[in-house]
């Protein structure tokens, strides 16, 4: 047999078994992590969520090709340690981030305990997700809100742009004065533009595996909202306690147009391996915007307060018609989600309280998701936004010092300033408005138990010294 036929067949049959193993083994695509916070969104702000009011046809179509879950916790029930707790995946005691500011808010004669000293920014030793995906390879950039000291690129990400230790924007239509983003034309609106920054920045990184922080200072006030939102929804008749400010409405439906221009750069770039995920920071505020069932809103532990909506999209696995997960679950699951999607490793020094999603997504719902214990640590004092109008434990306070815990359908609270405990049936009674705390004697018992374990295990500080400036109830005005 000639010499170079055989040459040339041995050449022909490779390129045929290289091109049949490229068949049978697509090229996968980077992996493109998309995280979106909305500031502020109450858990029924949303009309997959049940509101009847805000309209935000972009969030529930992408809500049809996702799992969104229907008891998603925040991490704490206001800004900045909640925020801590989603980039660390672990809860407060572990960061020391217990609220925005000093500690010792409201009045001091109303306050019976010293309470926790609060730190306000994220220590630059602990790991957060930027730092494990820039580390693994892959582009990390936040455009937002921060609110964790200066620097988010202290704490692994490449870009950053409008970040900062501010709270909330001076105004929402440029000139912003943001220490960290340029002011736009006159006029431009300032989710409008984040979203300008991330479109840019997924169509430079279309080839690269990357991780993008996209928390929107929105809906967090001052409430100002585009002028034709607003008349459209001047004009709107209230309902179910939404409804009273059409600026906060107005906030809610930009921020949906938003999210599908987003949506819409993701298909036309035919970006093949994203995982989205969008949910807000901690509950709405209740005066704003009820929540009802749910009791309170921004700054209580009750559910109003710390209740979000969460729905994770996965272009390579859509959810199939509107799939609602019922298991509770909390935002620093988030952390371990991402990093099992990427198939990374968690570092084994940083302490994790999460847990990957991943297997709630593929179906699979384990009995021990159902018995899992969610925690709350707020050894601190948060005023009232008006006396009497948080629907909250007490006219003054948001909350007191204490600690909570859900663990299947019951949920406990204990403040420690005279160790009054709170239990409430979450199945029968999710406005938590029934208090068996002396009823259901035993099951009390069994939820403080387990509350004062997760208090030991995390060594969560527990304020016991007296405030001397306090008065009782009856002297305070």
């Amino acid at each position: 047999m000639n010499p170079k036929f055989l040459k040339k067949s041995y050449s022909t049959l490779a390129i045929f078994l290289i091109a049949c193993s490229t068949w049978a083994q697509p090229v996968t695509k980077p992996l493109q992590i998309i995280l979106i916070v909305a500031d502020d969104l109450g858990w029924k702000d949303l009309g997959f969520m049940g509101s009847q009011y805000y309209k935000t046809p972009n969030l529930d179509k992408l809500a049809s090709q996702s799992t969104f879950f229907t008891q998603a916790y925040a991490n704490s029930s206001n800004c900045a340690p909640s925020r801590a707790s989603l980039l660390t995946g672990s809860l407060t005691p572990r960061h020391g981030i217990y609220t925005v500011g000093s500690s010792e808010r409201g009045r001091s004669e109303t306050r019976k305990l010293i309470p926790t000293p609060n730190r306000d920014d994220l220590d630059t030793a602990t790991v957060t997700f930027g730092e494990i995906f820039q580390k693994n390879g892959f582009k990390t950039a936040a455009f937002g809100k921060w609110h964790l000291g200066e620097h988010p690129s202290l704490h692994g990400f490449d870009e950053h742009k409008g970040g900062g230790p501010a709270g909330h924007p001076k105004t929402y239509f440029s000139p912003y004065n943001l220490k960290y983003l340029a002011n736009g034309p006159q006029g431009e609106e300032l989710t409008d533009r984040l979203t300008t920054e991330a479109l840019d920045y997924i169509q430079q990184n279309k080839e690269n595996p990357f991780l993008l922080y996209l928390p929107y200072f929105a809906i967090h006030t001052p409430l100002e909202g585009k002028s034709d939102l607003m008349e459209k929804y001047r004009h709107k008749k209230p309902s179910d306690g939404q409804g009273e400010h059409p600026a906060y409405a107005a906030l809610i439906e930009n921020m949906d147009q938003n999210i599908g221009r987003i949506m819409a750069q993701i298909e036309k770039l035919g970006l093949e391996n994203v995982l989205l995920l969008f949910t807000s920071d901690n509950g709405g505020i209740a005066k704003l915007s009820r929540q009802w069932p749910l009791r309170a809103g921004k700054g209580s532990y009750y559910e109003g307060g710390t209740r979000v909506p969460l729905l994770i999209y996965d272009s390579q696995h859509r959810a199939k018609g509107n799939t609602a997960v019922e298991v509770p679950v909390q935002l620093v699951d988030l952390l371990p989600t991402m990093v099992e999607r990427a198939n990374l490793e968690l570092p084994g020094q940083a302490p994790f309280d999460g847990r990957s999603l991943l297997p709630l997504l593929r179906g699979e719902i384990a009995p021990s998701w159902a018995a899992r214990s969610l925690f709350w640590h707020f050894p601190i004092y948060l005023e009232a936004y008006q006396k009497g109008g948080d629907d909250s434990q007490d006219s003054l306070f948001r909350t007191r010092p204490g600690s909570s815990l859900r663990a299947g359908q019951w949920k406990i609270i204990q403040y420690f300033e005279d160790n009054q405990l709170e239990l409430y049936d979450l199945l029968n009674d999710p406005g938590e408005r029934i208090n068996l705390a002396n009823i259901q004697v035993e099951e009390t018992k069994r939820m403080l138990m387990m509350l004062q374990q997760k208090q030991k295990e995390l060594n969560a500080p527990i304020p016991h010294q007296l405030n001397p400036q306090y008065k009782s109830t009856n002297q305070v005005e």
